[in-house]
């Protein structure tokens, strides 16, 4: 089948490689053409385990092609993929002037029956309004489907060529027949494809996102009152985990949740419910824990210090939102940055795929460290921010000849409390006890 895709950022750029690898023929377009000559020399704009071995190979064999030219990308394409960004308006709706705009575009390009996908995350009705704006001056037959994404970031190639579901929202029998096909290599072991109406499919991704970040949010506010308590929130989570009716999944406390879905897809949704006049309490409380949990460790960093940062150099282990990806997108290291400079320190950072997207943005107002031990060399605490693995079991001794202090501020829950008494390190970390040295 010969597909193209709009939009090469996280989502257009794996679903591009992704369908690719799978025997078609892609063409992936974007107006940046910085980014276009990069990918067409072989050089990936996006950190993905897994993403680099497939891209090379469907590159190299032809399969997978990018462009700025929207004509020539789409120039007898089956199927064409809308992956471009929705930000977040002042007002927390998503912003629909890139996929909007293409629609326009596409009208009077379009050569013969084709169906359009929404495949970034859009709000309900979107599917209505890009086919008005293609139909203005299409002379051809078309169809617009909403086919939500739910890759996760680090694990995103997994979950497209092994999805636990597929959702796919339209009325039209024809589109449905050319979106099995397209999808059929994919669910082959029996995972469902689910089709509903547009604005259910479009509901379902806000839905889903909206869900997994309540239940973050939830573990988050238990860790909160376990710490009043003095309870583990780690027992807890396994407590619960193991209910066949909750999951053990996204259940860890920690610093609140970042990237580039759960923060922006709430928002969106409560803003829909708010323009439909139903107040979403339960959002509404999500969006205002996540963003006070984000800095959770402060508080206990300044009183550490007896209120006073100033001259102090706080190490920062973890810049991604998430381990396996450089998305800084909403990051909880971004916002302890921002306080920690506020309060007069000195800011060292390490992230073993995340350094340069915070360069970008912070530029040189942090010291960028070439390895995790070199960003404790004179510190006088380390704060954890994102869980890599690399973190997990570090070098302690090699450690305690760095920091200033033995003193650790984990905000992933990263190390076992017997583990850091034993090491006579002072250790806060979330919804658990102090371990002090």
């Amino acid at each position: 089948m010969k597909i193209a895709v709009v939009g090469t950022g996280y989502v257009g750029l794996v679903t591009g490689t992704c369908f690719a690898e799978t025997g078609n023929q892609v063409t992936c377009v974007d107006i940046d053409s910085r980014k276009v000559e990069k990918l067409n020399k072989g050089k990936l704009t996006i950190y993905e385990p897994g993403l680099d071995v497939i891209f090379e190979r469907n590159t190299k064999e032809g399969r997978l092609k990018f462009t700025t030219n929207l004509a020539e990308g789409i120039k007898e394409a089956q199927v064409i993929f809308l992956a471009l960004p929705t930000p977040p308006g002042e007002d927390g709706s998503a912003d629909l002037k890139y996929i909007l705009g293409v629609a326009n575009d596409l009208g009077p390009i379009l050569e013969n029956y084709t169906v359009i996908i929404d495949k970034s995350t859009v709000p309900v009705g979107t599917a209505e309004k890009v086919h008005e704006r293609i139909a203005k001056n299409a002379k051809v037959e078309f169809d617009v489907v909403s086919n939500p994404e739910f890759l996760r970031e680090g694990v995103a190639v997994e979950d497209f060529m092994k999805p636990d579901r597929v959702v796919i929202g339209t009325k039209s029998e024809k589109a449905k027949r050319v979106m099995e096909k397209l999808y059929a290599p994919l669910v082959r072991q029996g995972n469902p494809i689910i089709f509903m109406d547009e604005r259910s499919a479009e509901m379902t991704k806000y839905a889903a996102n909206a869900f997994l970040a309540m239940k973050i949010t939830f573990m988050n506010e238990i860790a909160n009152l376990c710490e009043k308590t003095n309870a583990n929130v780690d027992d807890i989570r396994r407590g619960i985990g193991t209910d066949s009716r909750i999951g053990k999944r996204f259940l860890f406390a920690g610093i609140g949740y970042g990237g580039s879905c759960f923060p922006k897809d709430v928002q969106a949704l409560e803003k829909t419910a708010s323009d439909y006049d139903y107040d979403f309490k339960i959002l509404k409380s999500v969006m205002k824990v996540n963003e006070k949990q984000k800095t959770k460790l402060m508080p206990h960093l300044k009183k550490y210090f007896n209120g006073d940062l100033k001259g102090k150099t706080i190490a920062l282990w973890g810049l991604a939102f998430k381990p396996h990806t450089d998305d800084i997108r909403e990051a909880p290291a971004l916002y302890n940055i921002k306080e920690l400079r506020k309060a007069g320190a000195k800011v060292v950072v390490y992230d073993p795929e995340a350094m340069e997207n915070v360069r970008e943005v912070v530029g040189k107002k942090v010291k960028y460290a070439k390895n995790p031990y070199e960003a404790l060399q004179g510190a006088d605490a380390l704060m954890i921010m994102t869980e890599w693995p690399e973190f997990r079991t570090p070098d302690f001794e090699k450690m305690e000849g760095t920091l200033k202090n033995k003193v650790i501020f984990d905000g992933r829950n990263l190390y076992e409390l017997k583990d850091m008494k034993e090491l006579g390190y002072t250790y806060f970390s979330i919804g658990r006890e102090t371990a002090k040295a």
